[in-house]
């Protein structure tokens, strides 16, 4: 009963290969042609639509640099990793837990903005798409790729057409906060600014400062502005 399992398990087609198969180290080749230009194929196609989303639609406007090499890394990274552990038959889940822990990201040095986290989300995709999509087409897979890539360039188009920037000030004309006075505020804020201001929202009012808070919303050419974001300087108590 034991021979005649150990008889089933043993398959003498699949010994005689490893026993015969001398040119590799520890059952490893040394070299495999297909799978060779296989992965340097599927790289290329990565490294070529991260490219194309990162350096042509993505840093044109943030002029980021930071971001542009991180992203850059990143998909190359994640692609070696993808598609090397493929090999060893890794769990799709696995990789689905990429995006899981990438979307928990919080850098120390600041918080990712939600534009550069999107980005990140894509570039991350883009690699496991690319690494692990194994039994689809090339055709399939450069037209998922493709796909992508127009998508991001189809709503960063959009977004740049009615892209409106925005930025808190604080102003000492405390009289200006009254709704009624709001055209006046937007006049003042344009001729103390230069900005192309298209409307405000009046914010927190401290009368015994004689200071308020408003948000500006204006349109803008330019590169995004990364300190935009700054309400206060660090040791004063506004909020």
């Amino acid at each position: 009963m034991i021979q005649n399992d150990l008889d089933i398990l043993f398959d003498s087609e699949i010994a005689s290969e490893f026993a015969n198969d001398t040119s590799g180290l520890f059952g490893i080749p040394w070299f495999d042609g297909p799978s060779l230009w296989q992965f340097l194929f599927r790289f290329a196609i990565n490294l070529a639509v991260c490219w194309l989303i990162i350096g042509k639609f993505y840093y044109p406007k943030s002029q980021r640099r930071d971001y542009y090499f991180t992203f850059m890394m990143f998909s190359i990274t994640i692609f070696f990793l993808i598609f090397l552990m493929d090999n060893v038959r890794v769990q799709i889940g696995f990789a689905l837990g990429l995006f899981a822990i990438f979307g928990m990201i919080r850098y120390r040095t600041e918080t990712v903005p939600i534009r550069e986290m999107t980005y990140l989300f894509v570039v991350v995709g883009i690699s496991v798409i690319n690494g692990l999509a194994m039994t689809v087409s090339y055709t399939e897979l450069a037209l998922t790729n493709v796909i992508i890539a127009l998508s991001v360039l189809l709503f960063e188009t959009i977004h740049r057409k009615n892209r409106l920037e925005c930025k808190i000030i604080t102003c000492e004309k405390v009289e200006l906060a009254h709704t009624a006075r709001e055209q006046e505020l937007v006049e003042d804020l344009k001729n103390r600014t230069g900005l192309d201001i298209k409307r405000v929202e009046v914010g927190h009012i401290d009368y015994l400062k004689d200071i308020f808070f408003v948000k500006v919303y204006y349109s803008s050419n330019k590169p995004d502005n990364t300190i935009n974001g700054l309400t206060k300087i660090k040791g004063d108590n506004y909020f």
